[in-house]
């Protein structure tokens, strides 16, 4: 973009296109904010928190913008010993909250560490393919890659926070393809998570519906996760498959390297032993939510009442919407975690369809100006920061509507600028700001 002079035009710092969806978006985020907690009793502390996070939030994108980003790149060995300080403090002294040890309670606000180090991990990781230099193809960069975030995920799900992970996760995976990292790798890593969340939901489909216990081969299933020789048989088994396919092969005259079949054994045992940990991990709550995405019809009164609430009051705001602060089903208590989780709901209703369309084309113009910058940053660092702030936010987008219309299941992530949580505005109006100063950086052209 231009800005004009007496002498002509001249580069602009900023990105006016990218500024003004920002600023859109977190004013029409305050109004439902504002709308959604009118009714509450305990509204002061919200207002309170959000107010006090914007200011923050303006000067976390004001250092963002101002610092030269390759400061990140130089210092990325300090800011991942900072993340490892945030994560294990917050296990010592963090506070503990709807069955997870997340936050930092301090005497005049809250800090929830998972969200500023989301957007310091893509820096780190950014950092670290960079100098991979002409090896990114090589299988020793995604190795490497991993054995330097598994502690940060670590950390992460021993809180448990799986949000963060499932925000996280993602940005990492379009990062680490726009470094031209070789496809069949990233396939493996998409092909281990798939894996994992196999694995994952149906043992809690089957711990929700008990009764499937008394069929034999869906107990021997289940207790994969359970039973150390079973897990080891398993092993065996898998190991003889793939063995027996291999053989199969080659009786054929069909000579496939045997590096792939030993990368697909590592690939399935690797995702049953995920799928285990992050089912020794998973709350209660967190598996009525995978029932909620199963078959929220299945108990309307219990684990598929915020969901079914929440379309409700999307339909009943029709097209031009009720009107803000005049959402019957929001503003009497129908749709729960309003200012949070649905708060595209209070959208919804008292905006309507049109209003949804705003928020959504204000996020696609975010999405767009990103990635803009990045096809004109002037490094190779600039441009992977860009890819992964534009996976992270691409990531809240679609899981937050996904979430309302039933296509993904209800995962507690707020959506940025919209819903309330003064730690992600901040985290995120931060990462724009980053964004930004690859912009004031960028090549000319």
């Amino acid at each position: 973009m231009w800005a004009f002079s007496k002498g002509g035009p001249v580069r602009s710092r900023i990105d006016y296109l990218l500024l003004g969806a920002m600023i859109f978006l977190v004013l029409l985020g305050t109004l439902c904010i504002f709308s959604a907690v009118n009714s509450f009793s305990f509204s002061n502390p919200i207002v309170r928190t959000h107010l006090v996070a914007l200011p923050v939030g303006a000067m976390a994108f004001f250092i963002g913008w101002s610092f030269n980003y390759q400061i990140y790149d130089e210092q990325w060995k300090a800011l991942y010993g900072f993340v490892l300080a945030l994560l294990v403090g917050v296990l010592l002294f963090g506070s503990y909250q709807r069955g997870s040890r997340s936050w930092f309670v301090l005497p005049f606000f809250s800090m929830q560490p998972s969200e500023i180090c989301r957007v310091c991990t893509l820096l780190i990781a950014a950092a670290y393919l960079d100098r991979r230099g002409r090896r990114i193809r090589e299988v020793s960069s995604l190795v490497g890659l991993a054995v330097l975030l598994v502690p940060v995920f670590g950390l992460i799900m021993m809180q448990p926070d799986f949000s963060s992970v499932v925000v996280t996760f993602p940005a990492l995976l379009v990062l680490v393809y726009c470094t031209g990292v070789n496809v069949f790798y990233l396939g493996l890593v998409m092909l281990l998570a798939g894996v994992a969340g196999f694995f994952t939901i149906s043992w809690t489909y089957i711990y929700l519906h008990p009764e499937l216990l008394d069929y034999m081969p869906v107990r021997i299933f289940y207790d994969l996760a359970h039973n150390g020789w079973y897990m080891l048989g398993f092993s065996v088994l898998v190991s003889l498959v793939v063995y027996g396919i291999w053989w199969f092969f080659k009786q054929l005259r069909i000579f496939l390297p045997s590096f792939y079949f030993v990368l697909a054994t590592l690939v399935v045992l690797a995702g049953l032993f995920g799928g285990i940990f992050v089912e020794h991990q998973m709350k209660p709550h967190q598996r009525k939510r995978v029932e909620t995405f199963l078959a929220p019809t299945s108990d309307p009164k219990g684990a598929g009442y915020n969901v079914l609430q929440a379309q409700i009051a999307m339909g009943a705001g029709g097209i031009k919407g009720k009107g803000l602060f005049s959402g019957t089903q929001s503003r009497l208590g129908f749709v729960p975690e309003r200012h949070t989780d649905f708060i595209l709901a209070v959208a919804g209703e008292e905006l309507g369809f049109w209003g949804m369309l705003v928020v959504l084309g204000l996020y696609i113009l975010l999405l767009w100006r990103i990635m803009m910058v990045a096809y004109t940053a002037s490094d190779r660092y600039g441009y992977l920061i860009c890819a992964g702030i534009f996976g992270m936010f691409f990531t809240y987008m679609l899981v937050n509507f996904g979430m309302l219309i039933g296509l993904v299941p209800v995962a507690g992530i707020p959506l940025p600028f919209i819903s309330y949580g003064g730690s992600n505005l901040v985290s995120a109006l931060w990462a724009l700001g980053v964004v930004q100063s690859v912009y004031a950086r960028r090549m000319r052209g």
